[in-house]
């Protein structure tokens, strides 16, 4: 499965599985987003864009319907939520 990392902007990470066509976005505050029939060359052209940030709200975020990630939350971020810290839902973002 085609993984890039960005390093500016606020995407970080870009996961794509070609047999099923989802693409699941990390971003930098924790957030995953996946999308589903996403083809192969809309993922290429996201990893070559100058900004990938931008090119997925123009291409990518209202074209392609939204589906489940297959991974969570990113885990750069040092840990725990908040609910895990002290219980409760955290409130949607």
């Amino acid at each position: 499965m085609p993984v890039r990392t960005f390093n500016a902007g606020r995407l970080r990470k870009a996961d794509y599985d070609p047999a099923s066509q989802q693409l699941d976005l990390h971003f930098d505050n924790g957030n995953v987003l996946a999308y589903k029939h996403v083809p192969q060359e809309v993922f290429r052209r996201l990893c070559s864009a100058p900004n990938a940030a931008t090119y997925w709200e123009d291409r990518i975020a209202e074209e392609y319907p939204k589906g489940t990630p297959r991974s969570g939350p990113s885990q750069g971020g040092g840990g725990k939520s908040l609910g895990d810290l002290f219980g409760g839902d955290e409130p949607a973002q």
